[in-house]
């Protein structure tokens, strides 16, 4: 009897729980202010780390912006300080635990404790798997998930003695479905998807319900890391389309960002077809870009 009462209640929570996501669509969610908030951007001297770093200085945030390009970073913190901000520049390899953990402590000594990480710092290189080399397969688990490992680990225990902080995840369409030729971005982009869905879980576990997540999954974004994308389901995105995604996100709480949104819908739909239907679908998409295929760049 114990079980069938459990059962009922889920029933009841899941009926309850859609008709909520039913009127909220219809009712625009509130937004957090970000004002005066210490946001750490990795990945911030290009794309959409460098979009992302703009919309939290025109929200006057004070920005801590790492990369491993100092020309690039130096570049967008001039941006952002014309916007208003107080910008704190760091030249990070997001790939080095020890760099990682000793840049976490300069910025808590000449700064203060962060309060938004954005996670945005990522590596790809577009090859078949018997063409990517060793090293580039070690960088791209190096820069995509462990860095977030060992970013969380240093800023989290702050975070946690506040029950306070947001946790934002940056990674991928391909987190969720695979694309050849993109074997170790995906696999990485799956482990980060896993990483944030097992953190959130964690989080809630401890009773930590004031630390938010959120995990943005863009489809082909136009930063140019990857070469001539095109699609014929998918748009290629622009990053100022993909940073406001990403802020409204953060500024809403929202747990997990597509963009663009109906990609969630597609996303279901490809747990329920048939292999043969999956196949069609992306034959029809007919994905395209630049890939070393054989040592050779070819377009694929």
């Amino acid at each position: 009897m114990h079980i069938v009462l459990e059962l009922l209640l889920l029933a009841g929570i899941i009926i309850y729980s859609y008709l909520e996501s039913l009127v909220m669509f219809f009712i625009p969610r509130r937004r957090k202010s970000v004002a005066g908030q210490i946001v750490l951007i990795t990945g911030a001297g290009h794309g959409i780390g460098r979009l992302t770093a703009h919309e939290f200085a025109k929200r006057k945030s004070r920005l801590v912006l790492w990369d491993i390009n100092k020309r690039g970073v130096e570049e967008t913190a001039a941006e952002c300080r014309k916007l208003g901000a107080i910008v704190y520049v760091f030249v990070v390899d997001c790939s080095n635990r020890m760099e990682i953990y000793n840049s976490v402590d300069q910025v808590k000594k000449e700064v203060g404790d962060v309060e938004i990480v954005v996670n945005n710092a990522g590596a790809i290189y577009p090859a078949d798997l018997l063409s990517t080399k060793d090293e580039e397969i070690t960088k791209t688990f190096e820069v995509n998930i462990l860095g977030h490992f060992w970013i969380i680990k240093a800023l989290l225990p702050s975070m946690l003695r506040r029950n306070s902080g947001h946790i934002v995840t940056v990674a991928s369409v391909c987190g969720h479905g695979v694309i050849p030729y993109l074997i170790p971005y995906c696999s990485s982009k799956f482990a980060a998807v896993g990483f944030h869905r097992a953190l959130t879980a964690e989080l809630e576990t401890l009773g930590k319900t004031g630390i938010k997540t959120s995990c943005l999954c863009p489809v082909f974004v136009n930063t140019g890391f990857t070469k001539n994308p095109s699609t014929r389901l998918w748009p290629v995105l622009e990053t100022s389309e993909v940073a406001s995604s990403l802020i409204d996100g953060i500024l809403t709480n929202k747990k997990m960002i597509f963009v663009p949104s109906y990609i969630s819908i597609s996303l279901v739909l490809e747990k329920f077809l048939p292999e043969r239907a999956l196949k069609a679908i992306s034959r029809i998409q007919n994905i395209q870009f630049e890939a070393i295929v054989g040592h050779k760049t070819k377009m694929k």
